[in-house]
């Protein structure tokens, strides 16, 4: 009876975005450790990492007769078909990155795919922890209907010992781990709950 529950519950679709373009980015470390814990741990989830760093600087010269550059278009696309959203944002200034907010405003251009989708942050930093750059994307997310979890709330000090990552970027840090499958617990529950259906 429970493998026929399990075989009735849909796959959430996660685009996963990277605010840091930097290979070893503890942020980018998040996402990789969060779609290792699907794989382990959190089931009914499949989540794709989508590269931003292709994208062009946003100009709307580049937009002709209501489409987009190729490159613009597929990343659209990716997450027209995503079903949610996990952002791994750095903080910039106390504000997100350059790369990430264009990536953001080429996905809101008409029509904008953000829109009625669930969604997440988490990030990796000094101080706060990236915490001032999330709630400036909370912000943002208000105009593109996005609707974010509330909690739990995913801020990590990456400095502060002991070592939350290796020299690589991974996270290595077991209590991180386990606040991390947190969040994308309540993102898939969140997630179902918009999309009409009622079990996680």
């Amino acid at each position: 009876m429970e493998a026929v529950v399990a075989a009735q519950q849909p796959v959430i679709k996660v685009a996963a975005l990277c605010g840091s373009l930097r290979k070893a980015s503890f942020n980018r470390g998040l996402i990789r450790s969060a779609m290792q814990l699907v794989k382990d741990s959190v089931k009914g989830m499949e989540i794709e990492y989508v590269d931003i760093a292709p994208l062009p600087m946003l100009n709307t010269d580049l937009e002709v007769n209501g489409t987009y550059p190729p490159v613009v278009e597929a990343f659209r696309q990716k997450i027209l078909q995503a079903d949610c959203y996990l952002f791994a944002s750095p903080e910039y200034n106390y504000s997100v990155s350059g790369p990430l907010k264009n990536a953001i405003d080429w996905a809101s251009r008409p029509p904008n795919v953000w829109a009625d989708k669930a969604a997440a942050i988490v990030s990796a930093g000094g101080g706060f922890g990236g915490g001032r750059a999330q709630y400036h994307l909370r912000q943002i997310g208000v105009y593109l209907d996005l609707h974010f979890i509330n909690k739990p709330e995913f801020f990590l000090n990456a400095f502060q010992p002991p070592a939350k990552f290796d020299s690589d970027g991974n996270l290595i840090d077991e209590q991180s781990k386990e606040r991390l499958k947190a969040v994308l617990l309540a993102l898939k529950a969140f997630t179902l709950r918009l999309q009409g259906k009622g079990y996680i």
